[in-house]
């Protein structure tokens, strides 16, 4: 029962980033756990014999565990077991925030040093800013001790309502402070983005599906709505999914009563028809949903309901393909196992999962990520696969079956080399960190201290920040020739991140769309009606 370690967590890691769809916690159904399924007594007297009887002395949690990890292989790709030592991190992001005191942070020269103060946390109360060194938390020192992340983490997190005492030394006053905080929930917004893009002309960014997205979407709606909204673009690029039911209460807000919005049959094969209310929110604005290829399951869900509707326009690229639901079950001790445990239709019939059964888990992730490099609408891999089938909208528009759904209006790859340098900057941490830095290096030299002046005016010192760039670039060995084509995007890259330390989520995806493509084509369609 040996296998490639590597293999197994860069498994794990994709197949807890992308594609999950949970029911309600009122559809999880444990019996199993007692069964006295005869299976289930081999496998208990096999466990009995190896720990009593065996000559070699075993370690007989580790074997459980393999002989799990080698059931669940067998299974389907969304079907995962899942350690303790994980299961605590996803069940706060599926909960929409965590305990603690609410900072991100770097380890600078063996010191830790504040990244980001996030909104509505206890340090954001207390008045911690970027760029702060926390020195000792109570009585422990935590500098010039080697500390890894996860025993920094360990010191500053906490349940609600306990106290910590931080020691924090502020680079910028070079002076000492003591901030005496109680550890509270700290969010985790589901909404990264909300905000008027355009007169008229809303924006709303979601990052997954948890507890708390339908009260955050709601509201963000509403306060849209307060400024003369006609025009509406969901940002659903990059969101792997979540819970069922705000999938669902979203959908429902842009469909008039009566609309079918999702399907799913359990492993009885008994049909579940979810249909909208009467009550929505947004039922005749104009839509626009985004997507791309790491858009999954309950993301899926909502643009197959807008597609199939015939509501709006999906824009972007095609999705992920992930037509299952799973229930996540406890195994004891803090291990769990996400199991699939129906499927899903969107309204017209159609089951958007792609195929699995011929090809390794490893292939199937690794398929979706292939499609980046595919440029062109008229290359058909890029947007049908084979065994496509063809379904038709009440007003007789043709969508796909089998794998995805395939978007109104597609949006091509720039593949370039700057475009494709400009989406690694992006998505890595290495603007993030160089900004960082540089804040922290020359903080008498910047001052940025107004967020709506700061997103309105020109970035002052280009020059500066490009040539500090470029000795950045030259420390990390990065391939990146800055030219006249590509340095406004990075000085745009820049001014996001320095948005994202100092002001907040918000502003920074305000900067990072003004020159986004998949954004500039969604106005162009708006300019256009």
């Amino acid at each position: 029962m040996k296998r490639n370690t590597v293999f197994l967590i860069l498994i794990v890691l994709l197949s807890l980033s992308i594609g999950y769809l949970f029911g309600t916690q009122n559809d999880l159904n444990i019996s199993a756990a007692n069964s006295s399924h005869p299976s289930i007594n081999k496998l208990n007297r096999l466990i009995t014999y190896l720990t009593n009887d065996y000559v070699d002395k075993i370690n007989a949690d580790s074997l459980v565990r393999e002989v799990i990890e080698n059931i669940v292989d067998e299974l389907d790709p969304h079907s995962i077991y899942i350690p303790a030592i994980q299961s605590e991190s996803l069940s706060e992001s599926m909960k929409g925030n965590f305990e603690g005191i609410g900072v991100q942070f770097r380890m600078l020269e063996d010191t830790i040093a504040v990244s980001r103060v996030l909104e509505g946390g206890p340090s954001k109360r207390a008045g911690l800013k970027s760029g702060d060194r926390i020195l000792m938390a109570d009585q422990d020192t935590l500098f010039s001790k080697g500390l890894k992340n996860e025993q920094v983490i360990s010191r500053l997190k906490g349940n609600s309502s306990t106290p910590v005492r931080l020691t924090v030394f502020r680079k910028k006053q070079d002076s000492i402070y003591n901030f005496n905080i109680i550890r509270g929930p700290v969010p985790l917004p589901s909404i990264n983005a909300s905000y008027m893009i355009e007169r008229n002309t809303g924006y709303i960014k979601i990052n997954r599906f948890s507890q708390t997205t339908y009260s955050e979407f709601r509201k963000a709606l509403i306060d849209l709505q307060l400024e003369e909204l006609k025009n509406l673009i969901i940002d659903l690029r990059g969101n792997p999914g979540g819970y069922l039911l705000p999938a669902k209460q979203i959908a429902d807000d842009f469909l008039e009563a009566k609309k079918a919005i999702v399907i799913v049959e359990g492993n009885n094969g008994k049909r579940e028809r979810t249909v909208s209310s009467s009550e929505g929110l947004f039922e005749s604005g104009r839509l626009y949903v985004l997507v791309d290829e790491d858009s999954a399951s309950a993301s899926e869900v909502i643009a197959g309901a807008i597609q199939d509707n015939d509501r709006g326009l999906i824009m972007g690229r095609r999705t992920f393909g992930k037509g299952l639901v799973q229930q996540q079950m406890p195994l004891g001790e803090g291990d769990q196992i996400r199991l699939t445990t129906a499927r899903y239709y969107t309204p017209t019939g159609r089951s958007i999962q792609r195929p699995y059964d011929s090809s390794s888990r490893l292939e199937y992730y690794a398929e979706a990520k292939e499609r980046e490099k595919i440029n062109t609408i008229e290359n058909k891999k890029n947007t049908l696969i084979e065994n496509d089938l063809i379904f038709k909208t009440p007003k007789g528009r043709i969508v796909y079956g089998g794998g995805g759904i395939t978007p109104d209006i597609y949006i091509s790859n720039n593949d370039s080399p700057d475009a494709i340098w400009s989406q690694y900057l992006i998505s890595s941490n290495l603007v993030d960190l160089f900004v960082f830095r540089e804040l922290d290096k020359n903080y008498k030299k910047y001052d940025f201290s107004n967020a709506p002046r700061f997103f309105n005016e020109e970035l002052p010192y280009k020059k500066e920040f490009i040539e500090a760039f470029k000795t950045f670039c030259k420390e990390f060995n990065l391939p990146i020739q800055i030219n006249s084509e590509n340095e406004n995007e990075i000085l745009n890259f820049i001014k996001a991140f320095i948005a994202l330390q100092l002001f907040n989520e918000n502003t920074h995806i305000r900067i990072i769309n003004q020159t986004d493509p998949f954004i500039l084509r969604a106005l162009q369609e708006i300019k256009g009606h």
